[in-house]
């Protein structure tokens, strides 16, 4: 005997990917666009240059955009079809830590707890430190990418 499942339920193998389907699908209708590298990330370019970024990792987003007001529409329309929590700015993802400063316009990622907890994991926590190979006064920028 064959069972077709008209909703998905959680638990069941093929839920996460109904999930996303019905995710891909919103992102879709609100003119947003998969890029081809990576499925779980969305944009949506506006004609005044402005973007919106979504980044979609299991069961955590992370936004990113230049305009508060289009992220919390955005913030809005997934509220009316996704059970979700607004946590507010990020503070960490993916074992990354973030710390932002608007004023500087400055954004610094740090994965040094993750490191840290690798190197434990793998009896190195009292390794020799080897010198980075970027000069600590190297400054990135457009020109770099």
């Amino acid at each position: 005997m064959v069972c077709q499942l008209r909703k998905s339920l959680y638990g069941l193998k093929q839920a996460p990917l109904q999930w996303y389907k019905k995710f891909e699908s919103f992102m879709l209708e609100h003119s947003f666009h998969k890029t081809q590298v990576d499925h779980s990330v969305f944009v949506k370019r506006y004609d005044e240059g402005d973007f919106l970024i979504l980044l979609l990792y299991v069961d955590d987003m992370l936004i990113v955009g230049q305009d508060t007001r289009k992220i919390a529409s955005l913030k809005k329309a997934l509220g009316k079809s996704f059970a979700m929590k607004d946590l507010g700015p990020a503070k960490q993802i993916l074992g990354m830590h973030i710390v932002r400063d608007r004023t500087k316009k400055v954004l610094w990622l740090s994965q040094e707890k993750y490191v840290t907890k690798i190197l434990e994991r793998f009896n190195m926590s009292e390794a020799n430190l080897v010198g980075s190979a970027l000069s600590t006064n190297c400054r990135l920028n457009a020109k770099h990418a």
